[in-house]
């Protein structure tokens, strides 16, 4: 399926016609149980200029993903592999989930703040400022099981006139807690340059947040996070060696984290061979490599089972249907 984007080029994919996909590659024994032997890399649609903060809605059998520069979310259904423009403008939305309700939850560059759709379709305004001062361009979001949301808050969507609108930020890049039932937003981390991608353990007591303007390269901190929500014991989880640059993450129920993957920029860096997921074990260990021809910006799980991967990369939405579930 293609959507039309105007001038920009797609990436040629041709779904790989043996098993097991050698696209899917084993980097450690550990990683054997999580490779389905006769699955292989399927290219659902194409077309994007940034795909970006996909979520799956089982109810209804489909995924939204946002496509930044276009404006837009994009529905691709999984009962007819049709694809569609679900909202535009979008307000350049990027990280999308659900919340305990079930709701769409949405990051907004363009409005700068985070938003609900609700049953009836209108927009209710969660959050947009942060004692008195404006958002810069919230990047990532997910809902605990009590219904907290928690979102990342980088200046990357007001750096620009490409996945936004250029503006000068009123604060610093920052990790917010937004309680939902009395709308009480707090910032649980400011000393991280450009945060990212942010995932829960499956038992919820330990947050990963990738630092994506760390110096010389992207990291992953994880965080013990207490019964109040306040967090502690910053430690560094991912060092991914300087060339491999993380983005968006997600957590299976066995604790291993599925991260978007590509080159950091290094010069001598191998482009063809880092774009896709890497997969690495609940102590950060690499253990396994999904090779796409495009870098991969943020994935979920979703289909019947949660073990179909959902892989926005680029121009472009990819899966793969695994042995592990998605963590809930």
């Amino acid at each position: 399926m293609n959507l039309a984007m105007g001038s920009a080029v797609n990436v040629p994919f041709t779904p790989n016609t043996r098993y097991p996909d050698p696209a899917v590659e084993v980097l450690d024994p550990r990683f054997m149980g999580l490779r389905l032997f006769s699955s292989s890399v399927e290219q659902l649609l194409t077309g994007l200029r940034w795909g970006e903060g996909p979520v799956w809605f089982g109810d209804g059998r489909y995924l939204l993903l946002s496509d930044i520069p276009n404006n837009r979310i994009i529905r691709w259904d999984e009962t007819s592999g049709a694809a569609s423009v679900f909202r535009q403008p979008s307000n350049h939305a990027n990280g999308l989930a659900r919340d305990t309700g079930g709701r769409l939850i949405t990051c907004e560059h363009g409005g700068r703040r985070i938003t609900r759709t609700e049953y009836d379709g209108a927009i209710t305004v969660l959050a947009d400022r942060f004692e008195g001062k404006r958002l810069n361009s919230p990047n990532d979001i997910i809902c605990q099981s009590n219904g907290v949301i928690w979102f990342t808050d980088p200046t990357f969507g007001i750096s620009g006139w490409w996945e936004g609108a250029y503006a000068e930020p009123e604060l610093p890049h920052a990790v917010y807690r937004l309680e939902t039932d009395s709308g009480k937003l707090t910032r649980v981390i400011d000393d991280m340059a450009g945060p990212n991608g942010l995932a829960f353990s499956p038992d919820e007591k330990v947050l990963y947040v990738v630092e994506s303007r760390a110096e010389p390269h992207r990291l992953l901190w994880a965080y013990d996070v207490s019964p109040d929500g306040s967090l502690h014991n910053k430690r560094l989880h991912i060092n991914p060696d300087g060339y491999g640059a993380l983005d968006g993450i997600a957590v299976d129920v066995q604790g291993n984290i599925w991260a978007g993957f590509g080159s950091s920029g290094q010069p001598d860096a191998d482009l063809t061979d880092l774009d896709g997921v890497r997969v690495f074990s609940p102590d950060g260990q690499p253990i396994g490599h999904i090779h796409l021809p495009e870098r991969c910006a943020n994935l979920c799980f979703g289909g019947r089972h949660r073990n179909r991967l959902f892989m926005a990369s680029s121009h472009s939405l990819y899966s793969l249907f695994v042995n592990v579930q998605g963590a809930p």
